[in-house]
């Protein structure tokens, strides 16, 4: 039950600021909304405020902004391909641009509640490396291998792209000093590390800078994933479909509110990046039309758009299907 109701509150709060999104950047730029829908399927609640209809559907697993003349020839002056094109690019790009605002929060939120990672060591665990070559609690970590270290999770990335058991350059700063430590990491649970523990630090605007640096540093692995996607280094093993964000949900709300936030966080970034990539039926492919018809000075065909488009839903259902099983079988509910 606690899974059901986490992963509802996350799916929906996901696609209800992503939907939001297009939907007030639709308006400002003057488009006709015609209906305002969270969740799929059936309709459980409908009301109608002036010239939209407002929908609550059964499944939670999506939604969506009906604009006038998105997906349909329409004469309307208010229609959505009768505003410029780069209004129509600011309400297709809202969505994800929302997601990432909400990232944000979200993310400023968790390190108000538990505080954000210092660069300055808080524990050198017993036995660890960090110990062996002389890393003391109170150190200020400044650089490794040359790289400069502005936050924990710099000090993370860094240290994990090392080799285990090959000697590292660590510089750290201790009562006003600088200083060199050549430490060798060791390799725990596939992840390379020294065996340190940050300090936290606490406060409103230290909480809102992590939000920014955690959505950034999201960001950045979601490009690191791309870029190992194209060299083939991914498999649909490496990806998660409903049914394993659902899982997730589930371990992340048994270990209290603020990891269901911490996830919340991470699938609002994963949903706004992967909606902007250039692939048909997303906003992204949407976007690539849009400046195809901007450099152009006409839009391309209507049924060819939408042919692409159709074409780029089956293939996202049909990867959607597979990846669904893959987690059937790796979370072993059957």
């Amino acid at each position: 039950m606690i899974t059901a109701l986490a992963a509802i509150f996350v799916f929906l709060l996901v696609v209800l600021v992503h939907e939001a999104g297009h939907f007030t950047v639709a308006k400002i730029v003057g488009i006709k909304v015609n209906e305002f829908a969270i969740g799929m399927g059936p309709k459980l609640i409908q009301k109608r405020k002036g010239e939209t209809q407002y929908t609550l559907r059964a499944l939670p697993i999506g939604g969506y902004v009906k604009m006038e003349g998105e997906d349909e020839s329409s004469n309307d002056p208010r229609s959505f391909n009768n505003v410029s094109v780069w209004s129509r690019i600011a309400v297709i790009s809202a969505g994800a641009i929302m997601n990432f605002a909400l990232a944000i929060v979200v993310l400023s939120l968790v390190a108000f509640n538990v505080g954000t990672p210092s660069t300055t060591i808080d524990e050198v665990i017993e036995g660890s490396p960090a110990q062996e070559y002389g890393i003391l609690q109170g150190d200020r970590i400044i650089q490794i291998e040359g790289t400069t270290i502005n936050n924990w999770d710099d000090i993370v990335t860094t240290i994990n792209k090392q080799q285990p058991e090959a000697f590292i350059l660590v510089q750290v700063e201790r009562d006003g000093e600088l200083l060199n430590l050549d430490v060798k990491p060791t390799l725990d649970d596939g992840r390379v590390v020294i065996g340190i523990v940050p300090t936290y630090e606490t406060g409103f605007f230290t909480a809102i800078k992590s939000g920014f640096q955690e959505t950034w540093y999201f960001l950045k692995l979601m490009f690191q994933f791309l870029g190992m996607l194209f060299q083939g280094n991914v498999s649909t093993n490496d990806l998660a479909g409903p049914v394993g964000v659902i899982n997730e949900i589930g371990n992340a709300a048994s270990m209290g509110f603020t990891s269901v936030l911490y996830i919340l966080g991470f699938i609002s970034i994963n949903l706004g990046f992967f909606n902007l990539l250039p692939i048909p039926a997303l906003d992204g492919s949407k976007i690539v039309f849009l400046l195809i018809e901007l450099l152009r000075g006409k839009p391309i065909d209507a049924d060819k758009e939408g042919f692409i488009h159709f074409i780029g839903f089956i293939f996202l259902i049909s990867l959607m299907l597979i990846v669904t099983y893959k987690d059937l079988i790796r979370i072993d509910l059957f």
